[in-house]
This record gives structure tokens, C-alpha cells and sequence, in this order.
């Protein structure tokens, strides 16, 4: 069996595990306070310009997914991000913790994070809470929840095309 895919289960175990859940707890805090912020600043009746041009705070009450897709889906929306975190749950609880993992891991939390932000959102008001608009290219509106998720995202498949292999995951593998 290769040591590096060995579980160690222990104290690093358990430091690892409450390390990634105050991740967690700060990136959801981050987007709900965020949120909270975009409300009352500028608010609803117009945007705070931070770089002319570039970067502005405009608020929108986003019913859709990602770029406003499919007003309206809120049953939908919440189903799917339950059914996405639980599977992103089961593939963290059965990391190896081991240093070759680490990053990994680090998405999972990120991503549950982002999840969680949004889904947050949708089940108190029915939408999500978006600010974040960069003029410059004409952007959909996003917030920190979004780039969790995508910023996850995209390093999962950075992380999964060049560093590591199939037989890495073995440990997937349903267990007899």
C-alpha cells in the first residue's frame, strides 16, 4: 500500500478537520456579512463606484443560477446544491489525510463554503444577494459565495488534470 495515500486518522486528523471547519465558518461569514454590507451600501438605488470604469458595488437580487439562468428555480436550485454538498462531503471524509491531499481537501471546503452562501440566500429570501460588477468587461454581477465556487472549481481542475492520476482515487472506491 502506498504511505502516501495511507489514511492516518489521530490528532492531525482531528487538528485537519477543525482547521478546514473554521475555513468553512470564515468564508460563509465573509459572504453573509458581504452581503449584508451590499445591502445598505450602496443599497438598492444605485451603484458605489470603487474603480471608474472598472470595478463597481451594484446590487442584484439574482432569482437564476450563475449569469441569471433559470429565474426562478429556487426549489431546484436548493435540491441540487444539497445533493452537490453531500457528494463533496462524502469525497472529503474519505481523504486520506496526508500532505499529497492537502489542496484537495482545501477545495472541498471552499466549494461546501460557497454552497453554502448562496443556498443560505436562497431559503431566507428566496434569491441571491449579488454586488461585485466589473464595468470593464461587462461581468454578471456575482459575490463572494460565487467566486468559492468557481475559484474551487476551476483549481479542481487544475488540481485533477496535473497533479494527480486516477489510482489516486482508489480510496473512492466503494468499500466491501
Amino acid at each position: 500500500m502506498n504511505p502516501e495515500t495511507t489514511k492516518h486518522p489521530g490528532p492531525a486528523a482531528g487538528r485537519i478537520l477543525l482547521h478546514d471547519l473554521i475555513l468553512l465558518i470564515l468564508l460563509i461569514s465573509a459572504d453573509q456579512v458581504t452581503k449584508w454590507l451590499a445591502v445598505r451600501f450602496p443599497g438598492r438605488n444605485g451603484a458605489l463606484v470603487l474603480i471608474p470604469g472598472v470595478f463597481e458595488l451594484r446590487y442584484l437580487e439574482n432569482r437564476g443560477a450563475a449569469f441569471g439562468l433559470f429565474q426562478n428555480g429556487q426549489i431546484f436550485f436548493i435540491l441540487l446544491t444539497l445533493i452537490v454538498a453531500a457528494a463533496v462531503l462524502r469525497v472529503y471524509l474519505r481523504l486520506p489525510v496526508t500532505r499529497r491531499y492537502r489542496a484537495l481537501r482545501a477545495v472541498c471546503v471552499v466549494l461546501t463554503a460557497g454552497a453554502a452562501g448562496n443556498l443560505i440566500d436562497r431559503i431566507l429570501y428566496g434569491y441571491v444577494r449579488d454586488f461585485f460588477y466589473i464595468v470593464l468587461i461587462h461581468f454578471p454581477i456575482f459575490n463572494v459565495a460565487d467566486i468559492c465556487v468557481t475559484g474551487s472549481a476551476a483549481a479542481a481542475v487544475i488540481l485533477l488534470f496535473t497533479v494527480y492520476r486516477n489510482d489516486d482515487f482508489t480510496f473512492l472506491k466503494k468499500e466491501r
